[in-house]
């Protein structure tokens, strides 16, 4: 089974930048959710993982906050990117390789897991080094 194109490509709309599914859904009127939270992972956290499943630890890391918006989301042909670079706190210690992301629903703690995928090519993180995920990183729904 799959999903058509154009439903697709409006449901990345819905979840990445807050825009109604016409007669189908609209996005939550009285407490929406503003921000996605995108974090950084040792592994991958899986499809029954959440946002701390394997999550990063250097010191200073902290998920970054991307506006629900076309200002913090680029959706084009059943994909989304970042619409500007992610960076990531700079790391004040420790280490540990980033070789996944994740999009989720909290700034920080177990929140909901919505997409995750490779980081390409890893990031060894530590001492000195901001992590950046750029415009070229997708989720494609297909």
């Amino acid at each position: 089974m799959s999903k058509g194109n154009t439903f697709e490509n409006d449901l990345l709309k819905l979840i990445f930048q807050a825009v109604a599914i016409a007669d189908i859904a609209e996005n939550d009127t009285t407490g929406p959710l503003t921000n996605l939270y995108v974090s950084l992972h040792t592994a991958d956290p899986g499809e029954a993982g959440d946002q701390t499943t394997s999550e990063i630890a250097y010191t200073s890391y902290a998920r970054v906050a991307v506006a629900r918006t076309s200002g913090g989301w680029t959706v084009t042909n059943n994909s989304v990117s970042p619409a500007a670079n992610i960076d990531f706190p700079a790391g004040t210690g420790g280490s540990g390789t980033a070789t996944h992301f994740g999009v989720g629903t909290l700034a920080s703690g177990a929140g909901k897991l919505l997409y995750s995928g490779t980081v390409t090519p890893n990031i060894v993180c530590g001492n000195g080094v901001t992590p950046r995920l750029t415009t070229a990183s997708a989720i494609t729904e297909d």
